[in-house]
């Protein structure tokens, strides 16, 4: 049976992609992006991620089965706190009421790999406390110390952003609505955002020495798409609160084998 799905970042990569695997297996995709979608916004400012929300309110009359969170960016700025985070949660949280009154609702968020790698502790711990002004604060502040320093505020974002899911998945606001949430942590994929690096060699091997990934190389966008349309179909009925790492071994070489601790 067809669902209704809220696919944001749909107008290229990973959100593309995933649009299409869902348009392909007969779902009905709302596309959500900057300039090119059925609906536009910039999730990155708080008052058009509310209009953004209202519009699909009224396009899906208050019912939806499913929400693929895929918009995000990789600026070393205060930018990808406001979208990767500051954003997400705000359009999750204005259509958790919508996904209430679906069927089998499903939540799929793109987290990242470099959740596993340099963080900012404070800015996350900003993000989590709901201090939305002070986490910009700090997010201009390691920008302005240069790139290397700035990285903290895409990884940061994503980290905290995979803390929440965690946090909230269990709550009477999500499993008590039967809403599973859960993400999606790519390594290396080739997008538009990293076309650029993938170009040279230089750029690869930067890229392989940073985040490498032993198990078959460098992903295509369908295939991290591919783990979402999982993620939120019905068939996916008791996992959440899972950061999924399809990065190619990422995650195994960086964490190692035991990363359970002790209760």
């Amino acid at each position: 049976m067809s669902r209704t799905v809220v696919v944001t970042g749909a107008a290229s990569g990973i959100g593309h992609a995933t649009a299409a695997q869902l348009e392909a297996a007969g779902d009905t995709v709302i596309r959500v992006d900057l300039h090119e979608g059925d609906v536009t916004g910039d999730l990155g400012d708080p008052s058009s991620v509310d209009r953004v929300a209202a519009e699909i309110t009224e396009r899906t009359g208050g019912v939806l089965d499913a929400l693929v969170a895929n918009a995000g960016v990789s600026a070393p700025t205060e930018l990808s706190v406001k979208i990767n985070y500051l954003g997400t949660v705000r359009l999750i949280e204005a259509l958790r009421p919508l996904l209430a009154a679906g069927r089998d609702p499903r939540i799929s968020v793109t987290s990242s790999a470099a959740t596993l790698q340099g963080n900012d502790p404070e800015l996350v711990d900003l993000l989590l406390a709901g201090e939305a002004e002070a986490a910009i604060e700090r997010g201009a502040a390691l920008a302005a110390q240069g790139p290397m320093a700035g990285y903290a505020n895409y990884s940061s974002s994503k980290r905290a952003i995979s803390r929440w899911i965690r946090r909230v998945a269990p709550s009477a606001e999500y499993a008590g609505a039967g809403i599973g949430i859960n993400a999606v942590g790519p390594g290396q994929v080739r997008t538009g955002m990293t076309k650029e690096l993938f170009a040279s060699e230089e750029g690869r091997q930067q890229a392989d020495d940073a985040m490498p990934t032993p198990y078959n190389g460098i992903a295509d966008a369908e295939h991290i798409a591919a783990v979402h349309v999982f993620l939120v179909s019905p068939a996916n009925a008791r996992m959440t609160g899972q950061v999924l790492f399809a990065d190619g071994g990422f995650d195994a070489l960086r964490r190692g084998d035991d990363i359970w601790q002790s209760l």
